[in-house]
């Protein structure tokens, strides 16, 4: 049988845990997944491109356990009454090919993808950074800020959305929680004083959300937006200033920021930096950016991480996913039962 977590088991899951206390836990998991990131077959997401978003398939593998994540992106979803991101995922036994374990993703992405930022900005970001610029309001916004205090501390927001009430649904889910907030009346106003700036925006187009002279010496840009390929969020300037971190450059080059630059861009890739065979942040003039896609070790840490954190529990349910007859070789026999048709 699979265990299988369900929207209102993640819905507990999350009410009983707390966001904080899951995006700590996941740091911890996607750390040791980070770290041992060459035990992992590598290649990047499968997308089917369609002129109303893209469906994804996201694999790895670390040779004991596969897993994979399906995912969707359609920027113009919310205006037709759906989600711009949902998803599910699986993990299987390499041993003998069975899934294992299967969950919803949508909530559980939105929690992996604010942690992976926490992550990277634990190292990345100046120890004394305490402010942070949010780009966008959508959907990841409270994640982001709820895995940046979890994971830095960081309770001060300065926030710019087109669409005022993306803001107001920040400062109603957030404000209760304890975040100080600052409407911003544009950009240049999000990010004066800031040490830390967040682009998360859904446009699928070449944008320039976050101006060159809008980054001054010393912040670390947590790039999340720019996920597909002809959707960015930077002035491109901004790269050829900062040192720019990546998950996967083989996907990055495709999705990222970098995919305004030339294939032989120098980017580092972050899990380098967890083994100690990169440095992350040099000094407190370093411009550091996070070019964040979203790469399947980082599914497969989340996965496992809710799979532990929940077995045993009333939280996962088994279903019969895989037809088991009882001889192997003879799978007709589950069907020979059906009565005859007429």
């Amino acid at each position: 049988m699979t265990q299988f977590v369900d929207v209102a088991h993640m819905v507990q899951w999350i009410q009983n845990r707390g966001v904080e206390p899951i995006m700590t836990g996941m740091v911890e998991y996607l750390e040791s997944d980070f770290s041992r990131w060459e035990s992992f077959d590598k290649i990047p997401r499968i997308a089917s491109h369609t002129p109303f978003g893209v469906i994804e398939l996201m694999p790895t593998s670390d040779h004991e356990t596969y897993g994979f994540k399906y995912v969707n992106g359609h920027p113009s979803n919310p205006a037709r009454g759906f989600q711009t991101v949902t998803a599910f995922g699986v993990l299987a036994d390499v041993d003998n090919g069975y899934p294992t374990f299967l969950a919803e993703m949508t909530l559980l992405t939105a929690l992996r993808t604010a942690a992976t930022s926490a992550m990277t900005a634990k190292r990345l970001a100046r120890a004394d950074s305490r402010v942070m610029a949010m780009i966008g309001a959508g959907s990841q916004a409270e994640f982001q800020a709820l895995a940046f205090r979890a994971v830095l501390g960081i309770e001060e927001l300065r926030v710019f959305d087109i669409d005022p009430h993306a803001i107001h649904k920040l400062r109603r889910n957030l404000e209760p929680l304890g975040f100080r907030i600052t409407t911003a009346t544009d950009t240049d106003d999000a990010v004066t004083g800031a040490d830390i700036i967040t682009t998360c925006t859904a446009d699928k187009a070449v944008n320039t959300i976050l101006a060159d002279h809008q980054v001054r010496p010393g912040v670390h840009i947590n790039a999340v937006g720019g996920d597909c390929p002809g959707k960015t969020e930077l002035d491109p300037p901004i790269l050829d200033r900062a040192r720019v971190f990546v998950e996967y450059p083989e996907q990055t080059r495709i999705e990222g920021e970098i995919q305004q630059k030339p294939a032989d861009f120098p980017v580092i890739e972050f899990w380098r930096v967890l083994t100690g065979a990169e440095q992350g942040r040099r000094n407190d003039e370093d411009i550091t950016l996070f070019d964040s896609v979203g790469f399947a070790i980082a599914d497969f840490s989340a996965l496992r991480y809710l799979r532990d954190d929940t077995v045993g529990s009333s939280l996962q349910t088994s279903i019969d996913l895989i037809a088991d007859p009882e001889d192997p070789k003879d799978l007709f026999s589950l069907v020979t039962s059906l009565k005859p048709v007429g």
